[in-house]
């Protein structure tokens, strides 16, 4: 092969790995500013907020609402509700493992999960927390 082709082979290959760079970038820069916009929104914002439900990507936090044998539904502090969705293997924990009888309606629990393209997640934890009083938001 000659100097003249290996440098061209170079040339391209450099060209094709700063396009996949740049990619990659545009691709993370996205979702770094779409997290920085739902942080600024308050959806990651815990501070001063504890025991209100909250949001963001696969981890929520809130009050259930309804349950059935495979999915529980958390109301959210800002309006609407969220179904998580459980099975057998769903780890649901409190001070001592809980099971699925333990999440009754009006339990307060943060999930932990996958999300789904319908905006419900498919839990991969859950803990339940202490139910503690809301402050009142004039």
């Amino acid at each position: 092969m000659s100097n003249n082709k290996k440098i061209g082979l170079v040339v391209v290959g450099i060209i094709v790995l700063a396009g996949v760079f740049y990619a990659g970038m545009t691709y993370g820069g996205n979702n770094v500013r779409a997290a920085i916009t739902s942080r600024s929104q308050g959806a990651g914002n815990f501070a001063g907020r504890i025991g209100g439900a909250r949001s963001t990507g696969g981890f929520t936090v809130g009050q259930i609402i309804s349950k059935d044998a495979t999915s529980i539904t958390i109301s959210m502090q800002a309006g609407g509700s969220k179904i998580i969705f459980l099975d057998k293997s769903t780890p649901i924990t409190k001070q001592a493992t809980g099971t699925l009888a333990d999440l009754a309606i009006g339990t307060s629990v943060s999930v932990t999960g996958t999300p789904n393209t319908d905006g419900s997640i498919s839990a991969t934890a859950v803990q339940i927390r202490p139910n503690i009083a809301q402050p009142v938001v004039k």
